[in-house]
């Protein structure tokens, strides 16, 4: 499915976020040397991307825009995608089942809705094989749309990325990836 094929009820480009969702999503899949099997977080706020204040303006179209970019992008890659549900869900993240398996994360009981979960996660839910919520993970990079406060579901150590792509529809974008922690002291020799 592509943004043309999503009905729209919003007054916003849908193929516009599409095409700059894709965009901003290869760019740090490429910066970030991301490899097949690793997890992208995502944190996407309709109500932003519509220029409303974020929690009051929820779009199912506008949410299934950025997940249907994300999950061609990721799938082409071979990495997993987290989408990160709103605060009332205390944003938890919609997984394939395959990827709480994998790394050891335990799944909770909950499923997203317009209202409590966003838009994104419920189109996540929606869309995936075998979805399921799971409360923390650790991504290896992540982008944040509008403002909704990935970083505690990044590795310990994020580095931001600066995309040349800076805004989805009216919201702020925030890119990073993550990297080794550095250890020892000034005889440590460390890998490139």
């Amino acid at each position: 499915m592509s943004a043309t094929d999503i009905a729209t009820s919003v007054d916003v480009d849908l193929d516009l976020i599409y095409e700059q969702t894709k965009a901003i999503a290869e760019e740090l899949i490429n910066t970030a040397a991301m490899k097949p099997g690793q997890i992208l977080v995502v944190g996407c706020s309709s109500s932003e991307i519509a220029a409303h204040a974020i929690g009051c303006y929820s779009s199912s179209e506008v949410g299934q825009a950025v997940f249907t970019a994300l999950s061609h992008v990721t799938k082409k890659h071979g990495l997993y995608l987290a989408a990160q549900c709103c605060e009332h869900l205390n944003r938890a993240l919609i997984v394939e089942e395959e990827c709480a398996e994998k790394y050891g994360l335990e799944m909770v009981n909950v499923k997203p809705q317009l209202k409590a979960g966003g838009s994104f996660s419920t189109a996540a839910w929606n869309e995936f094989e075998h979805p399921c919520a799971v409360e923390y993970i650790q991504a290896h990079a992540g982008i944040d749309i509008g403002d909704t406060l990935i970083g505690m579901h990044l590795r310990h150590v994020a580095v931001p990325v600066r995309t040349t792509i800076k805004s989805i529809g009216s919201a702020h974008v925030v890119c990073a990836r993550t990297r080794l922690k550095y250890i020892g002291g000034e005889r440590a020799a460390y890998q490139q």
